[in-house]
This record gives C-alpha cells, structure tokens and sequence, in this order.
C-alpha cells in the first residue's frame, strides 16, 4: 500500500532531509492528527500565536485550525463542532437529524481540506514528498483541489489542481487566486462523473517525477483522518445532542460517497454506537445502486467508480438522490423568496433559515438521502441520523443563477418556492434506496475491480485485502505511527513549541 501513500517509515532519508530543512526555513510546523481531532491538544503557544492570523491568510500556522472545532467567524475555538438539529418543519419526518456543518473549515471553507492534509503530511514525514523540488497533484470533482491547493501552498510547496471543466465558477476563481502559476490548473473534459478523464491526465502528469500524485479516491490517509478526525468530532456532536434530547440513539450516519473518505467516519461511529452506514450517490449516476453511468451537478460526489478507500463491506444502504432536488433545493434555501416561503409559510426558525447558508450541493444531497432514509427505516423522534454539509453555498451562486434560467423561466416566486418544497422536500420517497446484504456488498465491492486492477494497476493481492475487516482495523496503527513521526519531523525542524 505504499503506492497509495500508506508507508510507515521514512523511505528516503535524503528527501526526508530536504523537507525537513525547508520546513525548518519557512518556520513550519506540522499538527498530529490526535490534535486535529481534539484540538484542545494543540500547543498553548500556538494557539496565542494563531489569534493573530486570519482563517484565510497563508500562513502555516493555519494548518492547527484544520478541524472540526472553529467557531462560526472560523478564529476562535468551539467546544462542540457546530451543528444544527433540522425540525420536522424543514424535513417533513420526525427523525432527529443531525448536521455538522463543513463551512467553518479555514481557507476553503469545505472539510476537504482535512483530507488534503491527512495526504500530504504523511508522504512529507515519510520522505515520499520533496517541498522543494516536487509539486502535489490533487485530482479532484470538487473541493479536495481547493483543499490541497491550500495544504501545498502554506508547506511551501507548489499545489495542482486537476478537475473537470464543467465545475463551478467560483471554484476556479477560488483556485486562481491560490495557485503559484496559471498553469497549475488543469481543466479536464466533462463534468462532476468525468472521473476516469482525470485519472488519465494524472497518468500524463506522473510521468514526470517532479509530479506526486494524490489520489484522494485512493489515498488511504483521507479515510483514516476522517476516521479519526471526523469521526470523534461527530461522537462529540451526538453527545451535545443527547444532552439536550434525552432518550436519542444514534440510527445512522449517512454522507455522499464522492472519495469515500468522509464515510470513514461511519466507520468509526459503528465502531462505538453500532449505527448504519448510507452511502449516497447521484440517481443520474447509479453506479453503486444499478452498476449504473451517467452525468449529474451534485458537485464534490465524483462517481463512476468504487473508490479504493471505501469500505465496501461496512456499508449497509445505498441511497440515490437526483440532481434536480438538490439543484431546486439550492434555489429555495439559498433566495429571499425561498427562505421566506420557509420561515413564513412553513414555521422553519429563523436561526435555522439562516444556517441554511452552510448547505451547498452535496450538502443538500445528504439531507435528502437521510429523508429518505428516515421515511424508509420509519424513524421515530429518538432516532438520530448525523450527516455532513461538506462545504456552502457560497460556491454554487452561478449554479443557482443556472438553474432558475432554466427551470423557472417565470423567476423563483412563492408558488415555486412551494412546489419545489412539496416535490422535492415532503415529496422525497424512500425509493431508488438499496439495503445492502452479503451478495450486495460483494457486486459493489467487485465493481471497483475495473478501475483499480485493470487500470490502475493495483495488485488484486491488495485489492481484494480490502474486502477482510482486519484490513481496516489494522488500517488505523498507522495514525499513531504517523503521529511519532510528526512529532519526530518537527523536532528535527525545530519549529516545534517556538515562539
């Protein structure tokens, strides 16, 4: 697995070295992974230095804000993750569902920039990456780009971006005002499930050494940050929610596939609570639903493959959303018509209207995958099902814009504001929704053969390893063991506890 960024040791002492004295230059240091999911463990002398720092200045110190834990304005710390508990009034069930909102991350605003650095930090420890020879190539369908762009850029390294053309615009005026160069951009063709053409373009690029390629889709340290990260950041949100709603149980954690990391978190929360875990991909694009293809808009779920870093056998329901509810619902909550439709017409609080801000596309699609979910369960008010708003409106106002040209050619009145709530809201059926047994598992699991077998040339040896649950668990000794070596890296830097 070493190929997929999961070495355990230092492989090449003199790229180590390089690292380690440019780290030592640029006044970098590195936060384990145990601080980022409990950031009441970073140093108390970083923390007075970063009161200092915006959350979107390039400046290293802002990779210890690269959790869960920001408060709303993103500078300071919050004791629990921020979260809202949506009511019966927005979601038409009864079910307590739960979402920890993505937005407060620091420079991209999305959670992907925790997975870009639970990538790139271990090949930097490791010796795999060389930040001052080398350039990080994130390929990517939506935010992980944005993510990694910003990692390479604050380690002093260059950062490319490899994603579909037919992505948003304020994603790429996002990463042009990020990159080192125009050129670190590269547009490939197609849109959100044009997978296989990025893929193809990091072949391109590898052939070069001065590339290193991280491939989020099979990169194992994105599931194992979330794994840890993510999913304790969630135990800890469930546990604010039990105090405040006596009786709940958690039922199940749902989040789109997109790279698989985020589902790494399910994981975890099985692990502690025994819950369900639902994966969700586009109904345009049924590939784990149907063996399905197709083109869809809910951005940051790239599909068309089974990534290598889902845990196929631990997954229990499958959940397919179609575009036009999360492209209609991006109308209604994020326009003054939509949200005063909701506030005044439908009782949603006025606090909660305006949360709705932190819900862009994919974030929406895990909404109404947990309605689904709810109505086919038949989950009750003690039910919890917790999921994630990846990242906010704020990148989708041109899709927005789109969409209203285009399906409400008489503009986005009351009366489109209520059908679209009635469709796509009290109208979101537990339909296209796949409860998966041993069979099911294995056909899903199998998919991903084609991809990362014949084409990316995975041995089937570590391949079909995956399918064993001792794979995973033997998985997350490395987070220790990439922990000592963090702390080891910085030492030798010394950064570590400067002032």
């Amino acid at each position: 697995m070493a190929a997929a960024g999961f070495d355990r040791e230092v492989v090449d002492r003199a790229t180590y070295d390089r690292a380690v004295d440019r780290f030592r230059q640029a006044g970098i240091q590195l936060p384990t992974i145990a601080q980022l999911a409990e950031p009441s463990k970073i140093p108390s002398d970083v923390v007075e230095r970063l009161a200092a720092v915006g959350a979107d200045d390039e400046d290293p110190l802002n990779l210890f804000r690269v959790h869960w834990y920001n408060d709303d304005v993103r500078t300071g710390r919050a004791d629990v993750p921020r979260y809202v508990v949506l009511p019966a009034a927005l979601t038409g069930v009864d079910a307590t569902i739960v979402v920890v909102l993505g937005d407060r991350f620091p420079m991209i605003g999305a959670h992907k920039v925790l997975a870009a650095y639970g990538c790139l930090a271990p090949r930097v420890v490791t010796g795999r990456f060389d930040p001052s020879t080398q350039r990080a190539v994130w390929p990517s369908t939506g935010n992980y780009c944005r993510g990694g762009v910003a990692i390479s850029r604050i380690m002093g390294c260059r950062g490319v971006a490899v994603l579909p053309e037919g992505m948003s615009r304020e994603r790429f005026e996002w990463l042009n005002a990020w990159v080192a160069e125009p050129d670190d951009v590269i547009r490939t063709p197609g849109t959100e499930s044009n997978v296989k053409e990025i893929y193809d373009e990091c072949a391109r690029l590898a052939l070069d050494d001065a590339n290193v390629i991280l491939n989020q889709f099979s990169e194992f340290g994105n599931h194992l940050v979330h794994y840890a990260c993510t999913g304790r950041a969630l135990d800890h949100v469930l546990e604010d929610v039990a105090a405040s709603h006596p009786g709940v149980r958690l039922r199940a954690f749902v989040a789109a596939s997109g790279s698989s990391g985020t589902l790494g978190a399910g994981d975890y929360l099985k692990d502690r609570h025994g819950s369900l875990i639902a994966a969700v991909e586009a109904l345009e694009c049924p590939t784990m639903l149907r063996n399905g293809f197709g083109e869809h808009n809910i951005q940051g779920i790239g599909d068309k493959h089974i990534p290598l870093i889902h845990n196929v056998m631990n997954t229990d329901v499958v959940v397919a959303v179609s575009d036009r509810s999360t492209d209609r619902l991006n109308v209604l909550f994020n326009s003054e018509v939509g949200r005063a439709y909701l506030a005044e017409r439908r009782g949603v609080p006025a606090g909660l209207v305006e949360a709705l801000a932190s819900f862009g596309l994919s974030s929406i699609c895990n909404v109404v995958a947990s309605i689904k979910l709810a109505k086919h369960l038949e989950m009750g008010a003690e039910d919890v099902i917790i999921t994630v708003a990846t990242d906010g409106a704020a990148m989708y106002g041109s899709e927005l814009d789109k969409v209203v040209g285009r399906d409400f050619r008489n503009g986005f009145e009351e009366l489109a504001a209520a059908e679209t709530f009635e469709e796509h809201v009290l109208g979101a059926r537990d339909e296209h929704l796949l409860d998966l047994g041993p069979e099911e598992r294995e056909r899903i699991f199998n998919l991903g053969y084609f991809t990362w077998v014949e084409q990316q040339g995975v041995p089937i040896d570590d391949f079909v390893a995956r399918r064993r649950p001792s794979f995973w668990r033997e998985l997350r000794d490395a987070i220790e063991v990439w922990d000592g070596m963090i702390e080891e890296f910085n030492g030798r830097t010394g950064v570590s506890g400067a002032a």
